[in-house]
């Protein structure tokens, strides 16, 4: 399973969802919103988006479709 963590007003996001759309389909990966869990926010807060493979192997931005592949190439 892939995960993308957001943010609430990110338009980075926006984009990072673009390319996995591209990638991989809207269905394949799960959009978590970070915004009031501070976990999360304490560790991915300045990073989004992030995406995570099955494996934990973490992408964050900058990243391009080729990485996106790679990455998800290791699920």
């Amino acid at each position: 399973m892939i995960t993308l963590y957001t943010g609430t007003g990110c338009h980075l996001c926006d984009q990072a969802r673009q390319i996995l759309d591209a990638v991989v389909g809207p269905e394949a990966y799960t959009v978590v919103n970070i915004s009031g869990d501070e976990t999360l926010l304490t560790e991915y807060g300045i990073r989004i988006p992030v995406v995570k493979n099955a494996r934990g192997e973490e992408k964050g931005w900058p990243f391009s479709a080729g990485q996106i592949k790679r990455l998800v190439a290791g699920d």
